[in-house]
């Protein structure tokens, strides 16, 4: 099961990458990722919290102004596993498509389908329009 959101932001890539690896800036912007910390590398562990939950994925690629993401298991590989990504698309007019999504498997995702399609869905929403108003704010100061 995957959920994919985008939104475009009026701003170059790496601008929006700058605000989105600034992980000591979330708490004053970020509804969804409330703190991520930890070893910023690939292959490094960071922990992540988000409202009513904490985990510590792999960070599986770093590719500056273009992608970050991690994988995350619930307990044991295999169980509930999520893939979660950031993309950074350049557009011709120098805005940004950003791109949040999360592929999840293991045999535990069925139970969760609903809660995912709903709660998930519109923290993602909820990042981005935030990342936006961020990254929107920052370039016109």
């Amino acid at each position: 099961m995957k959920i994919t959101t985008q939104i475009q932001i009026n701003a170059p890539a790496q601008k929006v990458w700058e605000i989105l690896m600034g992980f000591e800036t979330y708490p004053q912007w970020n509804p969804f990722v409330k703190s991520l910390e930890g070893d910023i590398r690939e292959g490094g562990r960071i922990e992540i919290k988000l409202p009513g939950m904490t985990f510590k994925p792999i960070i599986q690629v770093i590719r500056p102004n273009k992608e970050f993401r991690w994988l995350g298991h619930l307990w044991i590989k295999g169980l509930f596993d999520g893939e979660h990504c950031f993309q950074l698309e350049q557009l011709a007019d120098g805005k940004t498509r950003f791109i949040h999504s999360e592929y999840f498997s293991g045999i535990l995702v069925p139970f969760f389908r609903k809660q995912l399609l709903a709660k998930t869905k519109f923290g993602f929403e909820a990042m981005n329009k935030s990342l936006k108003n961020r990254v929107e704010t920052t370039v016109n100061m």
